[in-house]
């Protein structure tokens, strides 16, 4: 297998980032969610304006893993007042990590992981969080594995459906 690249994305590859995030999110969380939900999350998130605002806050990071130049991941990062929930200059979030469908158990979510891991101890961050679907079992399951405790929960909004986030850190 031909070795994936991580690589920090900029405002000219925002088409890809709103094809892999839309995909991406829609393979995870379609078969859950209703149809009308999905699609108003789909077109709000992953909107031209609220990407192109994103990657310009400098306090947001995007990188995408790529294999033979072709995108099948990609991780969000946010710090200080970028983060979503926690806000602490001490912390990072990692507010998405997502991978193509055909590429899970490849270990491409991890590589992104060990990326945001070593951008948190470069930025030395006390710890780094992130919140995740309480139904999202493979998830959960891979931040646990990694290290993670939850330690607190959080109302998401796909549409108008509330569903609870486990928020879970990792003390570095």
């Amino acid at each position: 297998m031909n070795r994936i690249e991580i690589t920090k994305i900029s405002l000219e590859q925002l088409v890809q980032l709103q094809e892999i995030g839309r995909k991406t999110f829609a393979e995870t969380f379609a078969s859950t969610n209703s149809e009308e939900n999905m699609k108003t999350y789909l077109e709000s998130g992953f909107s031209t304006d609220k990407l192109t605002a994103e990657l310009q806050n400098p306090a947001s990071e995007f990188y995408f893993a790529t294999l033979n130049e072709v995108v099948i991941g990609y991780l969000k990062i946010n710090s200080g007042q970028a983060q979503t929930e926690v806000q602490e200059g001490k912390a990072l979030e990692i507010e998405r990590i997502y991978v193509l469908q055909d590429f899970h158990g490849k270990k491409v979510g991890q590589l992104l992981y060990e990326k945001a891991i070593q951008i948190a101890k470069n930025k030395k961050v006390a710890f780094v969080w992130l919140g995740v679907w309480e139904e999202n079992h493979r998830a959960i399951q891979f931040y646990t594995k990694n290290g993670f405790v939850a330690f607190d929960q959080h109302i998401f909004r796909l549409g108008d459906d509330e569903q609870t986030d486990i928020m879970m850190k990792l003390v570095l």
